[in-house]
């Protein structure tokens, strides 16, 4: 029996799962190498900044973080963001602030259920789509237009189970376009209709490319993890192809590849990555999705929001200790412990100064496109 929301994998995933299956497994046939200044130098962040957290869009949550009716601020990329569902289930994104004095309209990180968002300065009132409901004391505002004084509005799409954003433009025609293919193959495996299960930010203190490097390469899994989620893979074998910008992959795990259109037993045998650029990594595991939002703050400290979707509610004790286990050994173990630790001892490795360029094999060239993108998009 599949998932629910499962509508079969699109032509590109069918392909890229095939190949796995065949065993077209190809590396790469050379050495490569990054620089080390690539990490770590303040100027390279300024212009990468700049040039991709500025201008293109961003994953800033999965869709199951909102319920209808409900809002949760967003700081992570350097302005007061606002994120909501209003009750016809439509998101939207917002800057977190006052129309009338500037003041930030909700406070914290945590989702708030309300059909209005109150500023706790003057108690304007605005509806989840933005508008203005109205002020205390109208009287003193004389000749005021409330259609004037709607919350900015940031552009964003929601597609397949993700909400994008477009944080410093006001134009967003085809600028989502990626994000609407994306969405096609993240509707295909049922992300839409996932139940968030858990949310955590980690503050690593690494480089953001250095934290997406661990997801674009395989040849760490049975070293680097293995005493939490090695036994259950493969060495070095994966594939991969490109949408856009973005990266998908498969890795193949200890079953072997059977009907592609059974998602339960395809997701047993191969795991699906999606590393979309520039700032959040997809993984699709047998029987949940972990999504992380990468957020840089600086060229050595990036913020990295990990979400745990699961596909439904837990209904009981048992179901809930099951999903407990899985997040504490991937959110706490795997990517904590170990992913973000190997970041930030690489990082500490490469400010040293004691090398010049880290050194990419042959099963590391998902790592050497991705950088490729980086320095054309500069």
């Amino acid at each position: 029996m599949n998932a629910p929301g499962f509508q079969g994998l699109t032509p590109g995933q069918r392909a890229l799962a095939r190949r796995l299956a065949d065993g077209e497994v190809r590396a790469g046939d050379a050495i490569t190498h990054v620089d080390a200044a690539t990490y770590t130098s303040a100027d390279r962040f300024s212009a990468e900044r700049i040039a991709l957290f500025e201008r293109m869009p961003l994953v800033v949550a999965p869709s199951a973080l909102l319920a209808p009716g409900s809002a949760v601020p967003h700081d992570g990329f350097g302005r007061p963001l606002l994120i909501t569902r209003d009750t016809n289930g439509t998101a939207r994104v917002f800057l977190n602030v006052c129309q009338h004095r500037g003041t930030r309209l909700v406070e914290g990180n945590e989702v708030v259920c309300s059909k209005l968002l109150i500023c706790p300065y003057h108690a304007w009132s605005y509806r989840l789509d933005g508008k203005l409901q109205g002020m205390p004391r109208p009287e003193t505002f004389p000749a005021f237009e409330k259609a004037d004084s709607a919350l900015r509005e940031v552009p964003s799409v929601e597609a397949g189970g993700l909400i994008w954003i477009l944080p410093h433009s006001t134009v967003a025609e085809d600028e989502f376009a990626d994000a609407i293919t994306l969405g096609h193959d993240f509707a295909a495996l049922g992300l839409a209709n996932q139940h968030l299960f858990a949310r955590r930010t980690h503050d690593v203190a690494a480089n953001w490319k250095l934290i997406h490097d661990a997801f674009l390469e395989s040849y760490h899994v049975l070293r680097l993890h293995s005493g939490t989620i090695a036994p259950f893979f493969k060495d070095g074998v994966t594939a991969g192809d490109t949408i856009g910008p973005h990266r998908r992959s498969v890795v193949g795990r200890d079953a072997e590849v059977g009907d592609l259109d059974d998602i339960a037993t395809l997701r047993r045998s191969l795991t699906f990555t999606y590393t979309l650029f520039p700032n959040a990594v997809v993984i699709f595991s047998p029987d949940y999705v972990n999504l992380m939002v990468l957020m840089p703050q600086g060229e050595g400290r990036t913020l990295v929001e990990d979400f745990m979707l699961i596909p439904e509610v837990p209904q009981t004790d048992k179901a809930r200790d099951h999903w407990q286990r899985s997040w504490d050994l991937l959110d706490g173990g795997v990517f904590g412990a170990e992913d973000f630790r190997a970041a930030a001892l690489g990082q500490q490795g490469l400010a040293s100064g004691a090398i010049d360029r880290i050194t990419l094999g042959t099963l590391e060239t998902g790592i050497r496109a991705f950088h490729d993108e980086v320095d054309a998009r500069l």
